[in-house]
């Protein structure tokens, strides 16, 4: 290119050995696609991290695993429900990592990832509105609470129902700091502590 033509061109003003740097503008169409990725960025992130439950990595490998181990109901039959089998099932791993997909599947727009409750009441601590004992979890997963603050989800697989009750149990006693802020059909009060294993088996023995 001939030094006439350098004349007409915007430099930088550095030159090395002979060499010009031109100072042309970035091409549009690269700072279209910046700008766009910056907006994807945005929308990818409010989606999956940023209030949408659900959605992330882990919560997409828990619903999995979940998923998979629910394949293995066919061997265990039908869970029934009472305190022994959800004292047991509280305190069995395979059961409870089960148990945590389906309540993050199920259960986090309203308790909360940890149950510190959102519009829903907190599962952390010791005061319940619904529950007046260990099986009465259940009750409330497959009928609902009063005018339908909390709908049935009688649509869950019997097992889920069981093993979420366990779950939701287990979460008792972290007394996570509350989240929500709504008002509930009727009064929280605490309750006495779940019964233990011991206590579950000699009560067994007995019947």
């Amino acid at each position: 290119m001939s030094d006439q033509s350098l004349q007409n061109q915007n430099t930088t003003g550095h030159d090395f050995d002979g060499i010009t740097e031109y100072d042309n503008p970035t091409p549009g169409w690269w700072t279209w696609l910046f700008i766009a990725t910056i907006v994807f960025s945005a929308v990818y992130f409010v989606y999956y991290h940023a209030g949408a439950p659900s959605r992330t990595l882990a919560d997409s490998f828990a619903a999995s695993k979940a998923q998979h181990t629910r394949l293995r109901f066919a061997d265990m039959g039908t869970l029934v429900v009472n305190e022994a089998n959800m004292v047991s099932w509280m305190n069995n791993k395979e059961y409870m990592g089960m148990a945590e997909g389906t309540f993050k599947q199920n259960c986090v727009s309203c308790h909360g990832q940890n149950g510190e409750g959102l519009v829903g009441p907190n599962l952390t601590d010791n005061t319940y509105i619904h529950v007046k004992k260990l099986t009465d979890i259940a009750s409330v997963v497959v009928n609902g609470a009063a005018n339908n603050a909390m709908p049935s989800q009688k649509q869950l697989h019997p097992n889920d129902i069981a093993l979420v009750s366990a779950y939701v149990a287990n979460m008792r006693g972290k007394n996570l700091p509350t989240g929500s802020k709504a008002k509930f059909s009727g009064p929280e009060v605490e309750i006495k502590a779940w019964p233990t294993a011991a206590e579950t088996q000699a009560a067994t023995k007995k019947k």
